[in-house]
């Protein structure tokens, strides 16, 4: 009988955003951040937007970490916005890289149109205000806003932010078409990467409409999908295990990290994927950029 214990699970955090979006930390702070948290495996995530991956490439095999390129696309699904994961892919395919543009392309319109909103409500010069947050002028987001509004002191916090302004029914909400889910899927696929559904449980949809995402991604190419990240609580780990199971989805972890001060969960601080779940890094490990041997 063997006495060898069993191989721990990986440590591999695959979703977490920079300055180059909408998070406050540079991907190297990100890099030695993740490292000292002990994630073995990493993946920088920014919205629409490749532009911070061989920076980051650069600091995981520095700080000894094996790496994953990725981003988040915005996707419009059911009249509602959905996060498409893209792991894997080339950094420098001409498709992906002209799709993300298109899709980051209406944001600039789109702010200016919640600043407007904010000043009926009272709070004049957010866009100005939004600017000082924003590494990529063409990635100002409402996270940005959010950061102004604290502070000013309209808000204790970016949690109350989105409780009284910027989301559905409230003042500064404005919708915007993104990328279609099949041209997401297909932008990430051409370009040798996994498309995966980013934090599932965050979605307002009905049943019918939650079956129609996972089928309709399944259908353009769509291979995994979050089953452990900083939004899930545990119950919905289960709840997603089942429908990776269920639709044949390689499953992925990620903190979904944006910010010392604002994000509930650290990089690489999540429980394992439950078991009997096949692990997106296993389905493409022949796309993980290997540190450098010592």
């Amino acid at each position: 009988m063997s006495n060898s214990s069993p191989t721990p699970p990986l440590n591999a955090d695959l979703h977490c955003h920079s300055v180059v979006s909408d998070g406050t930390l540079t991907p190297e702070a990100l890099a030695e951040r993740a490292s000292a948290n002990g994630v073995q495996l990493w993946a920088l995530t920014d919205h629409d937007e490749i532009g911070g991956q061989h920076r980051a490439r650069a600091a995981a095999h520095a700080h000894g970490m094996d790496y994953l390129t990725g981003t988040e696309i915005s996707v419009t699904f059911a009249d509602d916005t959905v996060h498409i994961v893209g792991l894997g892919f080339d950094p420098d395919n001409e498709q992906l890289t002209k799709g993300l543009e298109l899709t980051r392309g209406g944001r600039g319109a789109r702010a200016q149109e919640i600043s407007r909103q904010l000043a009926e409500a009272g709070i004049h010069n957010a866009y100005e205000g939004a600017l000082k947050y924003v590494g990529n002028p063409e990635l100002i987001s409402r996270t940005h806003f959010a950061r102004y509004l604290v502070e000013i002191g309209a808000c204790r916090d970016t949690s109350e932010v989105f409780r009284r302004y910027l989301t559905e029914g409230h003042p500064g909400f404005v919708p915007h078409c993104w990328a279609t889910l099949a041209n997401a899927v297909r932008w990430i696929r051409d370009a040798g990467g996994m498309a995966v559904i980013a934090h599932p449980a965050r979605y307002r949809f009905t049943a019918n409409e939650e079956y129609a995402l996972f089928s309709e991604f399944k259908k353009h190419g769509g291979e995994g999908v979050e089953v452990v990240t900083g939004s899930h609580t545990p119950s919905e780990y289960k709840t997603y295990a089942d429908m990776a199971l269920e639709f044949d989805l390689a499953a992925s972890r990620g903190s979904d990290f944006h910010s010392p001060d604002e994000s509930h969960t650290d990089l690489g601080t999540l429980p394992p994927l439950p078991e009997k779940l096949t692990a997106v890094w296993d389905v493409i490990a022949h796309r993980i950029q290997r540190r450098p041997a010592a």
